[in-house]
């Protein structure tokens, strides 16, 4: 079993940062043996794959429209995934949840279904982030 807490929305002006937190609980098997992801819906909007990250930290993916802004990135120690998100723009305005899954798959390349909502098996309750303009 995981439990997902996620912590650090909140409320940014365009072209702030918010840095997203994630803390595991596991029991049966260890936090590494999880591929592990964040997503995102927006009002009115599916849920959709924001990042993901391997096992180990050696594989990551993000979508087009946070790359470059958005760096995911994990601590097997700790136990916690990090969604660090910069140049926040208004329509980055969702509720963002923590995902786990487990998998040792690799998250290069496009048209993976670890893109897809249906790969996890565990999630949090979200975190509200709002970007005002």
């Amino acid at each position: 079993q995981v439990y997902l807490q996620e912590s650090g929305g909140g409320l940014v002006q365009a072209g702030g940062s918010l840095r997203l937190s994630c803390a595991a609980s596991v029991s049966e098997r260890a936090f590494d043996d999880y591929a592990m992801a964040w997503f995102r819906q927006a009002p009115g909007k599916g849920r959709e794959f924001v990042a993901g990250i391997n096992w180990r930290g050696s594989s990551t993916h993000h979508i087009d429209s946070v790359r470059g802004r958005f760096t995911i990135s994990r601590d097997n120690i700790r136990k916690v995934v990090e969604l660090q998100m910069n140049n926040l723009k208004p329509e980055d305005t969702a509720i963002y949840y923590c995902a786990a899954t487990f998998s040792l798959a690799s998250f290069d390349g496009d048209g993976r279904r670890q893109y897809g909502i249906g790969f996890y098996d565990y999630w949090g309750q979200g975190t509200q982030v709002t970007v005002s303009s």
